[in-house]
Parts: C-alpha cells; sequence; structure tokens
C-alpha cells in the first residue's frame, strides 16, 4: 500500500492498515522528501518492533519520463473543457501563475508541435497543442478533469505516440540515483524501478546494490509501465526479482483495450519465471472519494485475483483517500471471495506449471515443493510449513497456490520481510537447525500460542536444509 502524507501514515493508521492485510509499504519519491519519507519508514519499522509485524518498506523510484512539477504546492488542480493553460518549462521564482503548469523537461517546448494532443496520467486529462511562445506551450482542454502533482505526460501526433525524446532519456536519473542511496542507507526491503526498458538496467542496479549495502538483501522489482518493457518482458523479468504491472503509465503508452491483455501476459510470464508481481493502478480510484467501490472496480480486483498475481497494490486510495481502511477491507474481502471460488473450481489449474529449475538441486527442491502442494490438497491438511534461510523454498511452495495456509520460517528479518510480496506466505523469524523433530515442536509452540493451529491440526512440513516431505499431527 501507498503510504501518504504524515497525518494519514500516523501510527495508529499504519497498525490499522497492519491489522487489515497490509503486507508493504510504497512510499514514491515522487512526492515528498527524503526526510519525509524517512519518518515513514521509522514509523513503520516501530510498528514491527513494538506490534510483531513484518511489515516490508518498498521505495518506488521517480524515473526519467516526462512529467508536471508540484503545481505550485496544491494537491490538485481542475482543468475544466475549454479551458487555456500553459505548460512551461521556466523556472519561477514566484508562485506559478494561474494554469501554468511547470515541466520537467527542457525540450518540452521543442519537441511538441502544435496539433499535437497531450495526455495527462495516460488521458485522465486531455489538452490539445495550439501555441508555443518560446519555453512556454499554450494548450486547450479537451477533456476535462482533475490534475495531480507530477502526473506523467505523453504526447500524441496522428494518432500516435510521440516517444523518441522518452528513448533517450536515462531510466535512472540522477535524482533516482540519490534516492536509490537514500533507500539503500534505510535499508529498504525492495527499489521499485520506474519505466524500464532493458535487463542491462536491473543488472547494473542489483551491482550498485551489492556494492553498497551492508548485506546486498534488497530485491529489484521491475516496473512494466512502457513499450520498451513490453518489448524486452521476458529479460527483464528474469533479471529482476519481481513485476509491477503499472498499468496508470502503461496505459498512456499503449491502447487502453490493449491493458488487459498486456496485464495477463506479464502475470503469466512471472508465474513461469517465479517471480512475484504485483498488479497496481486504480483498482478502486472511486475509493478515494467514496466509501463503495463501482461494481467495474470489484470485476477489475477479481480478474486480477483469477489471474494468479501474488500481490494487489492501492495508490490513491490509500496515500490520499478518505477511505483507506475501508479500500483496504474491500480488497481482501474480494479477493479471499475469487480465490474461495478458485479452489473450489479450478484448483487443479494451479498446479500446471513448466519447470524453473536449472540445476539438479534446483529440480530437486522443485518436484518436493509440487508433490508437498499435491499431497496438501489432497489430504486436506491444516497447514503447510516450510523452513527456508533464503526464502526461495517457500517463493517455489507459494508458487503452486496449496488450498491452506503457508507458514514460512527463516532465520533472518529481511527474508521474512521479503516474504510478504509472495502470494499465500505468512512468514516467520525462527532460528532452526537440522533437527526437523527440535524444529517442529518450537514451531508447534509457536503457532499454537498465536491460535493459528490447535492439537490433531495435519501438517506437511518441507525444509530447504533436508530434502524431504513430513506429514504430521500437531500434538
Amino acid at each position: 500500500m501507498h503510504c501518504g502524507p504524515l497525518p494519514r501514515a500516523a501510527s495508529s493508521k499504519l497498525e490499522a492498515l497492519a491489522v487489515g492485510g497490509m503486507n508493504v509499504a510504497r512510499i514514491n519519491m515522487c512526492h515528498g522528501t527524503r526526510e519525509w519519507h524517512k519518518e515513514v519508514i521509522d514509523r513503520v519499522r516501530g510498528l514491527n518492533h513494538e506490534k510483531g509485524f513484518a511489515v516490508a518498506i518498498m521505495m518506488d523510484t521517480e524515473g526519467s519520463e516526462i512529467h508536471m512539477g508540484d503545481l505550485g504546492g496544491a494537491s490538485s488542480a481542475k482543468a475544466d473543457d475549454g479551458e487555456i493553460w500553459t505548460f512551461s518549462v521556466r523556472a519561477f521564482d514566484s508562485a506559478l501563475p494561474q494554469h501554468t503548469i511547470n515541466v520537467n523537461y527542457e525540450g518540452f517546448a521543442e519537441d511538441v508541435k502544435v496539433g499535437d494532443e497531450l495526455l495527462v496520467d495516460g488521458g485522465m486529462v486531455r489538452f490539445e497543442v495550439i501555441q508555443k511562445i518560446g519555453p512556454d506551450v499554450k494548450c486547450r482542454c479537451t477533456d476535462p478533469g482533475l490534475l495531480l502533482p507530477r502526473a506523467n505526460l505523453t504526447f500524441w501526433r496522428n494518432g500516435s505516440l510521440v516517444r523518441e525524446r522518452n528513448a533517450m532519456l536515462p531510466t535512472i536519473s540522477s535524482k533516482d540515483w540519490l534516492d536509490i542511496d537514500f533507500g539503500i542507507s534505510e535499508g529498504v526491503d525492495f527499489i521499485a524501478i520506474s519505466f524500464v526498458k532493458s535487463a542491462e538496467v536491473i543488472t547494473h542496479l542489483k551491482s550498485y546494490i551489492a556494492a553498497r549495502s551492508r548485506d546486498s538483501d534488497i530485491s529489484v522489482i521491475a516496473k512494466i509501465e512502457s513499450i520498451d518493457s513490453l518489448k524486452n518482458i521476458e529479460e527483464i523479468i528474469l533479471a529482476a526479482d519481481g513485476a509491477m504491472v503499472a498499468r496508470g503509465d502503461l496505459g498512456a503508452q499503449i491502447p487502453l483495450e490493449q491493458v488487459p491483455s498486456a496485464q495477463q501476459r506479464i502475470v503469466e510470464i512471472c508465474r513461469q519465471l517465479n517471480k512475484p508481481v504485483i498488479v497496481a493502478s486504480q483498482l478502486l480510484e472511486s475509493m478515494i472519494e467514496y466509501p463503495t467501490p463501482t461494481r467495474a472496480e470489484v470485476a477489475d480486483v477479481s480478474e486480477a485475483v483469477r489471474q494468479r498475481a501474488d500481490a494487489l497494490m492501492l495508490s490513491g486510495e490509500s496515500a490520499m483517500g478518505q477511505y483507506p481502511e475501508k479500500a483496504l477491507t474491500v480488497l481482501r474481502s474480494v479477493s479471499l471471495r475469487i480465490e474461495k471460488w478458485w479452489r473450489e473450481e479450478k484448483r487443479y489449474e494451479a498446479m500446471l506449471l513448466p519447470s524453473v529449475g536449472s540445476y539438479f538441486s534446483e529440480k530437486i527442491s522443485e518436484e518436493i515443493c509440487n508433490s508437498a502442494a499435491k499431497m496438501a490438497n489432497n489430504l486436506e491438511v491444516d497447514a503447510l510449513f516450510v523452513y527456508t534461510k533464503t526464502g526461495h523454498m517457500a517463493s517455489l511452495l507459494s508458487r503452486c497456490r496449496p488450498d491452506c495456509p503457508i507458514f514460512a520460517f527463516t532465520t533472518t528479518s529481511s527474508v521474512r520481510r521479503r516474504l510478504n510480496l509472495q502470494w499465500g506466505l505468512i512468514p516467520f523469524r525462527l532460528s532452526f537447525t537440522d533437527d526437523m523433530e527440535s524444529n517442529l515442536n518450537r514451531t508447534f509452540s509457536l503457532l499454537k500460542a498465536r491460535n493459528l493451529i490447535k492439537s490433531g491440526d495435519l501438517v506437511v512440513a518441507v525444509s530447504d536444509m533436508l530434502q524431504s516431505i513430513q506429514v504430521m499431527n500437531v500434538p
């Protein structure tokens, strides 16, 4: 979930969201200062320490795409039909003139032409370019709507996206590198990279993190939100630790009717490669202002769950919405209902997966997890246990989508938090050894104390230390 302004991200609000099912708190470097984001990070960490949660932190980079400025400090601005607005690259010493918007790209006025169509946030607001005066571009609003700070800008000519200039911009800007240094120093769990064009960007960033991080245990998430991302989708996802379907910006670069099929393709590739995938943008957009979602939004959430996405992300609904807790409740209840339907009607389809193991040892782990998941379904067990040092075996088990809860036990807090992004995993930090009997006894005590299991429950356990499957009843 995207954590918004501090009053909304206060400890009580964060705790309510964590109780409601928030696994990962996202901070968006497009907005706010690093000091502001550090305070949010500290509050999440404090909540984890005081209340026993394991909420992970994802830092989302701004990227190098063309976007609007901060609207002079205003939270939003309304553009009405027929109004004339000025998009300018000038630096204003005082307040922005009325109906004026700063643009971050210096060549903006040179690249656009009179007659071009300017889209804000993929078409949430539309303008037509009517005049160019030096660094200023005069535009007429043709499709009214709400302008938000730092919204993405794209311009179209003769029905086609003008993308040559964006293609020349670096994926990671100089500001992004400073933000990445901040994320590394704060020990965030995930860094989401915006507008990824190739696998080389991911590889370079991972090397950069490894050279500067204390433990190099930061996962890199590729945001798929451009034509270039789609062209190189498989190599990008293979290089990354996971992917995000950023439908808002993606819908600004491809026709809207292609977004659903692109989403399904991205989710399927992530499933095939055993990489967690997040579906994001406008899931419950109406709940920014209203306490109930539209039926179309419920259907949209249902489709993402049906496609077997690992995670769903709220953005404006939780960052600036009036009903963040209600939005989370809706997201959770709809997801649970669709997953229940899937288990009843389509359970065996979830097991039809291609092999992802490259080496013999990996293939053994994969087969063990596949067998454990099938056994759990056939025996209708109450829980699956997985003991994993790196998290890999837990991810293999998650990929199988078994019917029962998966309790994942790992020795480090960072791996525990990272497992939050994987479907169905309930992670715990637990010191364990090669003695499975001792591990199981400690696990039984831990989970029984939390009322997560009870005596007589049937459990299947696997471990990446001992390549075996164990079945037992809870004493």
